[in-house]
């Protein structure tokens, strides 16, 4: 990257490229501020994207997210170098601080990328932890996201109506979730692992009136309880006994909105002895109480017929 006459920013073969004009989205908030949350303003594809090169001194004001399917790049974040290579993304947040990236010399980046932004973004950011000291992260190939990238695409190539921009954000959001969670959109090869969690919470669901300890549960699979509740955890983001009864109190609801019968037996149909505890339990976990789940519950459905 030496010779500055080889630099390009876009102009590639192949490439596509749309950035959204500012006005667009003015007028768009003026109209309901709130609706979108978050909302595409520029996005591209660069196939083998011989000498990219982008510098911005004063940093973006979007985020960005590119996923790189062949080849590889680089990118200088504050002083930060990450290299970013075949089956990996990158997402960038907004930041004032200087950043540029590029294609690698021999082996060029082809790589899919968007420019998201918010009229919240950093609390977007600070709550999906979307930071810059992470770096690029390694998944599957990610079709289904190259899918969701054309949809978005071919909404906006087709121009800025209304039905458009609701269409490409609603399917940004799916976008971001395919490299935020991969687990959850990607197939990928079940290891022993996933099949645990799997059974785990297949035997949670046909004894939601038991008492499950994560002892009984871990030694179903021979393992250790502190290896178990570590692989749970992994898989599934919380501990097993509030995976348990995070379980209960979604049947409880079902139940207190579908049959006319007493809190008491409902605690007991879910292995709680007693009510009172069941119902401190169940405030707990769904921010009222079942009197007042119940009523709400029926109130809303009259509401609505």
């Amino acid at each position: 990257m030496n010779n500055i006459a080889f630099k390009r920013r876009d102009g590639f073969e192949g490439e596509k490229i749309i950035s959204i004009p500012p006005k667009i989205w003015k007028d768009v908030f003026k109209k309901d501020p709130g609706f979108f949350q978050i909302y595409v303003a520029q996005i591209g594809y660069f196939p083998r994207a011989s000498y990219h090169y982008r510098e911005r001194r004063k940093g973006c004001e979007d985020n960005i997210l590119i996923y790189c399917v062949q080849g590889k790049g680089y990118f200088v974040i504050d002083d930060k170098r990450i290299e970013v290579n075949a089956n990996q993304y990158i997402l960038v947040a907004a930041t004032d601080k200087y950043m540029r990236y590029w294609a690698d010399t021999e082996t060029p980046w082809t790589i899919y990328w968007v420019h998201f932004n918010g009229i919240n973004i950093p609390d977007f950011n600070r709550f999906l932890n979307v930071n810059n000291s992470k770096g690029a992260v390694t998944i599957p190939f990610n079709a289904k996201a190259i899918d969701l990238w054309n949809n978005m695409y071919d909404s906006l190539e087709m121009g800025y109506s209304t039905e458009n921009l609701c269409n490409a954000n609603f399917c940004l959001y799916n976008f971001i979730a395919n490299f935020l969670f991969p687990e959850r959109h990607i197939a990928v090869a079940r290891d022993e692992s996933t099949d645990v969690i799997t059974l785990t919470i297949n035997h949670m669901r046909a004894n939601l009136d038991k008492k499950l300890s994560v002892d009984d549960m871990a030694n179903q699979h021979k393992l250790s309880s502190s290896y178990f509740s570590i692989l749970f955890r992994k898989a599934t983001g919380m501990p097993p006994i509030d995976y348990f009864i995070n379980l209960k109190m979604q049947k409880a609801c079902q139940l207190l909105f579908s049959d006319e019968i007493r809190i008491k037996a409902v605690a007991n149909s879910l292995g709680y002895e007693d009510q009172y505890y069941f119902s401190r339990l169940f405030k707990k976990f769904m921010g009222m109480s079942p009197e007042q789940y119940r009523s709400s519950a029926r109130r809303d459905v009259i509401a609505v017929t």
